[in-house]
């Protein structure tokens, strides 16, 4: 259970769904969000994977597929957030507030797509990508599975950022940015290569949330 997990109950209820609990798997954890916080995954469905991390996201999706093959994945989009109705966005993703999603724009599954951040007509965001809050992705601009846009950075049009990439805070990115890489500054630089290792390589792996609401006709709903 997360602060993720809390904005991802709020979107669901937003929306006129509820959320009944959070799920973690750290037994000290009792309540998030004014609701109780389960230990267990075992027969939710659909769920939100709510991580921020994208490498565990992704680690947490993949272990849910394989306990439960049938499992579904709920998407979160805020009413107040603008998505084109020609853009498509993938399972388990999260729209928050003040997101725009412009026209013909490809968002992948289990993304996060944050307050204020806007990706063009066109650009496609690979699964498990995060676009980090006021981070702004200009057209035809193609977004590799696995990487953080930073806050407030802005990337021009057409270009190509690699996968497992983390662009720091801030940054214009004004050229390609290759695979798993570290890269900041005005214009943005690649720092450190192996971007997917440093990105993560503080954030604890023992707990997780995993979010949703009652989507279609789910008959358990859990954040």
């Amino acid at each position: 259970a997360s602060g993720h997990g809390k904005v991802v109950k709020e979107i669901v209820e937003a929306n006129g769904g509820t959320v009944d609990a959070f799920i973690d798997d750290n037994p000290d954890v009792c309540e998030c969000g004014g609701r109780p916080v389960l230990h267990d995954a075992a027969g939710l469905s659909p769920v939100i994977v709510s991580i921020g991390v994208n490498r565990i996201r992704k680690m947490i999706v993949e272990r849910l597929k394989a306990n439960n093959s049938s499992i579904r994945f709920g998407t979160a989009i805020h009413p107040r957030a603008t998505v084109s109705p020609s853009a498509r966005i993938g399972e388990g993703t999260v729209v928050v507030p003040g997101a725009v999603i412009n026209a013909d724009a490809v968002i992948g599954r289990h993304c996060i797509i944050n307050t204020g951040a806007t990706v063009g007509h066109d650009c496609v965001i690979d699964d498990y990508c995060h676009i980090a809050p006021g981070a702004h992705v200009s057209g035809g601009t193609h977004v590799g599975e696995g990487t953080w846009v930073g806050v407030g950075s802005s990337v021009i049009q057409c270009r190509n950022i690699g996968k497992n990439c983390m662009i720091g805070a801030g940054s214009v990115v004004v050229r390609d940015i290759p695979d798993n890489v570290t890269a900041y500054g005005c214009p943005a630089k690649v720092a450190i290569k192996d971007g997917e290792k440093n990105m993560n390589k503080k954030k604890s792996m023992n707990t997780y949330s995993l979010g949703g609401g009652n989507f279609d006709a789910c008959t358990r709903n859990v954040a």
